[in-house]
């Protein structure tokens, strides 16, 4: 399994060279419904966690064990989000942009650097820097994107609980057959995002249920 020593990108950003660096990711951009999530964190370089990788590379059970990891070795980090009614109101990139925002700014440690996967930055009064497919060069980034991804997994379990007929612990809210069947058969769920084109689609073949 790699480790924090498996990681290239992260012989760029020297510790000890004036401050802590955050990694930060998100999940959910693509599904139809539900919030964006990110996370960012900042690793403790003592505490080094084996088998941080790209989120979407794990498996459910390994990334809910490094979840549990991270949260107890990591020197903070800080986990939120933009709501399906900002995402509508904004749009997902923007959206996506807000709950990196909140991320950083709930750290309990003011970071020197940011490292943010992807091309883009959110406005941030720290330095940052965009780093594509970072969740699979930068331990933090990595770190990041399994705190993103497991917190919006299980919030996809639960509204699960409430919707079954959708499907969304199978498909997490992703435009699977299934779940267009579903939008198609049973009308949009309150947690539906009605910016998105398939779910307006629906909206306009049936009710939204309450």
């Amino acid at each position: 399994m790699p480790s924090e020593k498996s990681f290239p990108e992260q012989a760029r950003f020297d510790w000890h060279a004036g401050g802590l660096v955050a990694g930060v990711d998100e999940a959910g951009r693509g599904p139809l419904a539900g919030p964006v999530v990110a996370a960012a964190v900042i690793l403790d370089e003592l505490q080094p966690i084996a088998g941080l990788a790209d989120s979407k590379t794990l498996s459910a059970a390994r990334r809910e064990r490094l979840f549990d990891e991270i949260r107890a070795k990591a020197l903070c980090c800080s986990i939120a989000e933009a709501s399906v009614e900002e995402i509508d109101r904004l749009n997902i990139l923007q959206a996506t942009m807000l709950a990196m925002r909140r991320a950083v700014q709930g750290l309990r440690l003011k970071p020197r650097l940011v490292l943010v996967d992807g091309n883009r930055l959110p406005q941030l009064d720290t330095p940052a820097e965009a780093i594509v497919k970072g969740d699979a060069r930068v331990a933090a980034i990595s770190a990041a994107s399994i705190l993103a991804k497991v917190t919006r997994d299980r919030w996809c379990a639960e509204l699960h609980a409430q919707y079954p007929q959708y499907g969304f612990a199978g498909h997490k809210g992703y435009g699977t057959a299934e779940h267009l069947a579903a939008l198609q058969a049973h009308g949009a769920c309150p947690q539906h995002r009605r910016s998105f084109a398939p779910v307006t689609r629906a909206l306009e073949a049936a009710p939204a249920r309450p």
